[in-house]
């Protein structure tokens, strides 16, 4: 007999670093959904906040590379290759620039403009980060997407340009592979620290007091494919030290799918005319589908197939994975645990 359920529990937390306090998240053990966000809310709520001015200090803490050098996601390239330029702190502080290279400032990566300044969102360290000055102004308030054909490329690959992630068609900012783990979980520490007030603001990355679905879908992938690194971990006990307050995605990844994903036991999904459905581990796809595919829970791909080749996909036993549906206009995704 087999037994489909979705990821909820399933996966062993463990803790990315051994500096979280002793009964942290002791009120958020064992939830699920909305009562664990919920409960995250208060755990993180109420940080310790800074000035603005002092981020140029505290960021020598919390975005220092090992040489030394400023650790600026927008100009850090892909692992293992050699950036066109590196920032030393305070004498390379901006300043005005004159294009990209010229000095790097402090870049909120949920746009100040979008909560107009509020604070304390305005100075939390969780989402603000060291970055080229010329590029910070490139991105502007843009939500972060998916780009194809880009108008602009930056040095280290990072691109602007019209979004071509289902469900949005406006212009974004695409960040390289190497940090889009790091920006999703960002935009999943925000709207729980600030799921109060995200209603009120003015963004096509947030609906309600909740990420949108196109926003959720695509975050999830990044969170997915991008696991949390040393990096992460590092900066995390770094900006508990100043704020008093963590991410918890950072140490418990697994909570985004347990918030973020699907919290049926049902076999069926569907988003907009896509239709999921998992039989005798077999995948089948209703609606005017383009491709599948399936991803294992360090990010490996495990399989994949197109309309076109129509090649029948299995769900892998006793195996936590992640299935993607993608037509032109919508994205589904469903996390599966399959045991027979």
């Amino acid at each position: 007999m087999r037994n489909i359920v979705v990821l909820l529990g399933l996966i062993v937390a463990v803790n990315c670093n051994a500096q979280i306090p002793t009964g942290y998240y002791d009120d958020a053990e064992g939830l699920t959904g909305e009562p664990l966000r919920d409960a995250l809310e208060m755990i993180i709520d109420g940080h310790s906040s800074q000035s603005y001015g002092s981020l140029w200090t505290h960021m020598q803490s919390t975005d220092r590379k090992a040489n030394g050098k400023v650790w600026d996601m927008y100009s850090t390239p892909e692992e293992g290759e050699q950036p066109a330029y590196e920032y030393t702190f305070v004498s390379d502080q901006c300043g005005n620039y004159s294009g990209e290279g010229s000095c790097y400032n402090r870049e909120h990566s949920v746009p100040a403009s979008w909560y107009n300044d509020a604070s304390p969102t305005y100075t939390d360290l969780f989402h603000l980060y060291p970055t080229d000055g010329s590029t910070n102004g490139l991105r502007s308030n843009l939500p972060f997407g998916e780009v194809d054909n880009p108008s602009v490329t930056t040095s280290n690959g990072s691109k602007k340009g019209a979004n071509t992630y289902p469900g949005y068609t406006g212009m974004v900012f695409e960040p390289i592979d190497e940090f889009k783990g790091d920006f999703a979980r960002t935009y999943f520490y925000v709207v729980t620290r600030y799921m109060d007030n995200v209603a009120s603001w003015n963004s096509s990355a947030f609906t309600g007091d909740n990420l949108s679905e196109w926003h959720a879908n695509m975050l999830l992938e990044w969170h997915w494919n991008d696991p949390v690194s040393q990096k992460e971990t590092e900066r995390n006990n770094a900006v508990h030290d100043v704020q008093n307050n963590r991410n918890p995605y950072i140490d418990h990844p697994e909570w985004v799918d347990l918030i973020w994903a699907s919290t049926s036991s049902v076999d069926e999904f569907g988003v907009n005319s896509l239709k999921l459905i998992v039989q005798d581990a077999h995948i089948e796809v209703e609606g005017n589908w383009e491709t599948i595919e399936l991803y294992s829970v360090d990010g490996r791909l495990l399989n994949a197939s197109t309309k076109e080749e129509n090649e029948s996909i299995e769900v892998p036993t006793n195996q936590i994975v992640l299935i993607i549906v993608r037509s032109q206009n919508a994205v589904l995704t469903e996390r599966y645990f399959l045991t027979k």
